[in-house]
């Protein structure tokens, strides 16, 4: 598929890389971070150094783009593939490298965006784009939708397509028609649609394989591609790296607050350490009924919580501390507030102290 298709492949690789050139173009116009997230209520979150958003990210998307590219490739099913239909793989990828860097230049260059809005928008666009091209999707094992009721009967996939490409379309101009919600409701019926995407084809093709067995068809299951073998073993890696990884995010992590003469220092397992000068210290006080809101940026685990929080007390505020913590230290400068909770009260109230005797002096 590939040899039959280089010029896509080059064509498609370019314009991926495409939003290099631009942030080049733009460098003496970039700040030395750009944000990469934004929260559900549209509002920045995470920032990233300006080279990983300009080089970063679309090198990103050019490796995700080739690996989809070469498993399909795996497929030899896909060289009888409707054309059109194969383009998805194709095109789909610089589509969204264009749009999301679109957007980092956008905000840098002090664009308004309603990310919720965007992204819902997108959603529906790609949906009813996808549910027109499903019914012309040959049988195959990387495209479309898989089940073992498709793979192994023809017609069940056929008209299962057929069926599928009807539901996205409806669902995708479902979602389109949301973005006139608010927020909230806008992101609740994108879930709920999508998992209605998901569930309604796959009861239908099921539906179907029942209705053949008592018709007494039998359902051959074909052997298994070179693409699907590779994928098993990669799977059989990557899954419990996966599984280890995030248990060990998940329940492992320290906070340390080291007092000096000057200044403390906040170092933190998985997020960035803070250095705070005493003389910066407008206000301190202990609290054992602090309400640390939602986190709007930063990590988050079953042990640790940091980042920038909002509560009903703070429009925005920057919380150090354990999960299971009860009693925090708040401290304020200027319109900045800095929150500190350990695991142990005895800890808290230790740097409580330092740091209330200090900015006393």
């Amino acid at each position: 598929m590939l040899k039959e298709n280089k010029f896509k492949v080059l064509i498609s690789s370019v314009i991926i890389l495409l939003p290099i050139l631009l942030g080049l173009i733009m460098w003496d116009t970039l700040t030395d971070v750009m944000a990469t997230h934004w929260g559900a209520d549209s509002n920045w979150g995470s920032f990233f150094g300006n080279a990983f958003v300009v080089f970063g990210l679309p090198v990103i998307m050019l490796i995700t783009h080739l690996i989809c590219l070469f498993f399909t490739s795996l497929d030899k099913t896909q060289k009888t593939q409707n054309k059109k239909a194969l383009g998805i793989i194709f095109w789909i990828n610089p589509v969204i490298s264009l749009i999301t860097s679109g957007i980092f230049y956008a905000a840098v260059l002090g664009k308004e965006i309603s990310s919720v809005l965007l992204t819902t928008g997108m959603l529906g666009i790609l949906f009813i784009f996808i549910g027109n091209y499903l019914p012309k999707i040959k049988q195959n094992r990387t495209l479309g939708i898989k089940l073992s009721w498709t793979l192994n009967n023809e017609e069940n996939w056929n008209k299962t397509h057929r069926f599928g490409g009807k539901v996205w379309v409806i669902g995708g101009f479902v979602i389109l028609l949301s973005i006139f919600l608010p927020n909230a409701a806008m992101v609740s019926v994108m879930v709920c649609v999508i998992i209605a995407m998901i569930i309604i084809p796959t009861v239908y093709s099921y539906s179907i394989y029942k209705k053949h067995q008592k018709e007494g068809l039998e359902y051959v299951a074909p052997p298994n591609s070179k693409s699907e073998k590779i994928i098993v073993v990669i799977t059989a890696v990557v899954v419990p790296v996966i599984i280890i990884g995030t248990a060990i995010l998940m329940f492992t992590g320290n906070i340390e607050v080291q007092c000096d003469d000057i200044a403390f220092q906040i170092n933190a397992d998985y997020f960035r350490d803070l250095k705070v000068q005493y003389s910066e210290i407008d206000t301190v006080s202990y609290r054992e009924d602090f309400d640390t809101g939602i986190r709007t940026n930063g990590f988050g685990s079953a042990r640790l919580l940091m980042g920038s929080f909002q509560n009903d007390e703070f429009s925005s505020y920057t919380l150090y501390a354990y999960t299971g913590a009860e009693e925090f230290i708040v401290m304020t400068s200027g319109n900045k507030t800095l929150v500190i909770g350990m695991k142990d009260s005895n800890e808290t109230q230790k740097i409580y102290d330092t740091v209330l005797e200090k900015i006393d002096k």
